[in-house]
């Protein structure tokens, strides 16, 4: 049985697997984050949720799994606050620097969720976050590699970039109303 406390972590990859079994039939891709206009705000809260492909889907799925649950299982009471802001805060800016194109994807989260519990664990500077913050920095410290512009174009490293960013705000926001 899957425990209370992981729940949402269960009913977001289903929710990401339903939304993308709905784009087989209706074009949703088109609603990502396309910077800097009216009809691309819808992405800042939809883009998230949209894929590609379904490799794509499949690639986001292992690091947000891991990092969803990490992150509820050590701070709960932060879980909800993290990804709201991370997928807004990120979001938003994408919406405001990135390139033109149509960004989407869950990448944007994943790289929030680690850069929180990365830069969490060292704010916080007790032993658990700070266990917490080194092994998420050796398991996902490859993504940096991420954050630098690429020659695939098609990768939103604005997206990771943004939703790093946001992620580390988050961590210094929470840590500052806690003390």
């Amino acid at each position: 049985m899957i425990s209370k406390k992981h729940k949402y972590t269960i009913q977001l990859i289903v929710f990401l697997y339903v939304v993308h079994a709905i784009s087989f039939f209706i074009p949703i891709t088109k609603f990502g984050i396309i910077p800097r206009t009216f009809n691309g705000l819808i992405g800042v809260f939809a883009s998230p949720f949209l894929h590609a492909d379904i490799w794509h889907l499949f690639s986001n799925t292992l690091p947000l799994i891991v990092l969803l649950t990490v992150l509820n299982y050590f701070y709960p009471k932060k879980t909800l606050s993290v990804i709201i802001f991370t997928i807004l805060v990120g979001g938003m800016l994408v919406w405001m620097f990135a390139r033109s194109a149509n960004h989407i994807g869950a990448s944007g989260l994943i790289y929030g969720l680690a850069s929180f519990l990365i830069a969490n664990g060292i704010l916080e500077r007790k032993f658990i976050p700070i266990v917490v913050s080194i092994a998420v920095a050796l398991v996902y410290g490859g993504l940096i590699w991420g954050l630098v512009p690429s020659l695939k174009s098609h990768i939103s490293w604005e997206g990771h970039l943004f939703g790093a960013v946001a992620g580390i705000i988050i961590a210094f926001l929470l840590i500052k109303k806690q003390r």
